[in-house]
């Protein structure tokens, strides 16, 4: 195993999972100095190495995007002896996760009896679709479907217009969160069981966890949830608005904020009018509230607005491009750009880590691994494997 910093250095992972929430699970316990092993189909790989373009060096931009600080062992495990191969791989890590169909891993022989009799220590988690209950229980599991079956799209959108997706697929992220989450509350528990233990999480659970305050609100009142476009359901004036020259939002959160915001605009009776005084006032009528917001914010350019709200202490932020936020002197000095050395890209650049340990810092050691790059060390010097067996594994097609 090599030397990694950071605060879990000395965990050893093997990641089963592809495309984008067990990968992004994978890549945050890299960040966090976990040794991670990428098992990868020979000659495919993680189907993510096919979608592009842009493609930088041949390597398709989604699959550098998370799967930093991992090693790539390519395996095929409908083979007996690829499955034994993995076996030995298990028996010396601490977590293992995957995200294939319900069953597949049982099937196989990887059974909740298998690892409590061969690796009693090891996490597992598994991510699925549909959670294999219910009755979808057993169907594989897409960020765009579950976005929409979740009740995540109906809420998001202009009111009046369709249903709309996240700009991100914000389900399998949140996902993957939920995984590191779940193995690093697995590891913990560990120190007083002694044992590992199996995690499910699924991306249909994820989708209705999100819901948070909308489905509070529909379970306490029993009333639909309703698209607001960028309005807030409970909060008012919580939205963007158009400048002379650009979009801004702004973020009024309470009463005294709205009366600062009033004064700004040129308006301070707004903060005594019964029909805005109180939070509650202003969502029942937001129309007109918003309406004659966007009539003052329009006579004057994005930036005027946001240096006489933040003077005054009302939250406001341009609306930036993805460019724009990724040159921001504010993502620049949080380290969130970050450029490492990769073998076919070159000088990559990818985004950084968004938190930091005082003692024991994340870090961006490993680029992106070229598919089964890192095959021979870790059948050699992990599990002990001599050349002519690893020759004959990929004579085989097993490696």
């Amino acid at each position: 195993m090599s030397a990694r910093s950071g605060p879990l250095a000395g965990i050893r992972v093997i990641d089963l999972s592809r495309i984008l929430a067990g990968p992004f699970c994978t890549m945050n316990l890299g960040d966090m100095g976990a040794d991670i092993i990428k098992v990868e189909q020979p000659g495919k790989g993680d189907d993510t190495r096919s979608w592009g373009p842009p493609f930088v060096g041949g390597e398709a931009a989604y699959f550098l995007g998370v799967n930093r600080n991992k090693k790539s062992l390519t395996l095929n495990l409908k083979e007996p002896e690829g499955r034994e191969i993995l076996k030995r791989l298990l028996k010396g890590a601490d977590v293992v996760i995957d995200n294939f169909k319900v069953g597949t891993l049982e099937g196989w022989g990887f059974t909740d009896d298998w690892r409590e009799g061969e690796a009693p220590g090891l996490v597992h988690c598994q991510i699925t679709g549909y959670g294999g209950r219910g009755p979808r229980g057993d169907r594989p599991g897409y960020d765009f479907l579950l976005q929409a079956e979740s009740g995540l799209m109906s809420i998001t959108g202009e009111a009046d217009g369709q249903p709309t997706k996240i700009g991100v697929a914000l389900v399998d992220v949140s996902t993957g969160m939920y995984a590191t989450m779940a193995i690093l509350a697995a590891l913990n528990a560990r120190h007083a069981t002694g044992r590992g233990q199996r995690i499910e999480i699924s991306l249909y659970t994820t989708g209705v966890s999100l819901l948070i305050n909308v489905a509070a609100n529909h379970l306490a009142s029993g009333r639909p949830a309703r698209r607001f476009g960028n309005g807030h359901p409970n909060i008012v004036p919580y939205r963007t608005f158009e400048a002379e020259d650009a979009a801004i939002a702004v973020a009024v959160g309470n009463d005294t904020q709205f009366a600062r915001l009033a004064a700004c605009l040129g308006h301070p009776g707004w903060a005594d009018d019964e029909r805005f005084a109180k939070n509650a006032d202003r969502v029942g009528n937001r129309e007109t509230i918003d309406g004659l917001i966007q009539d003052v914010i329009a006579t004057s350019t994005a930036d005027h607005w946001i240096e006489v709200l933040l003077a005054a202490d009302v939250p406001a932020s341009r609306v930036n491009s993805v460019e724009r936020a990724l040159s921001d002197e504010q993502t620049i000095a949080n380290d969130m750009v970050v450029e490492i050395d990769h073998p076919a890209a070159g000088a990559l650049r990818m985004l950084g880590i968004p938190y930091r340990f005082s003692d024991t810092p994340a870090a961006v050691e490993l680029a992106p691994p070229l598919l089964g790059a890192d095959t021979d060390a870790i059948l050699s010097q992990d599990l002990g494997i001599d050349a002519a067996t690893i020759r004959r594994y990929r004579d085989a097609g097993i490696v």
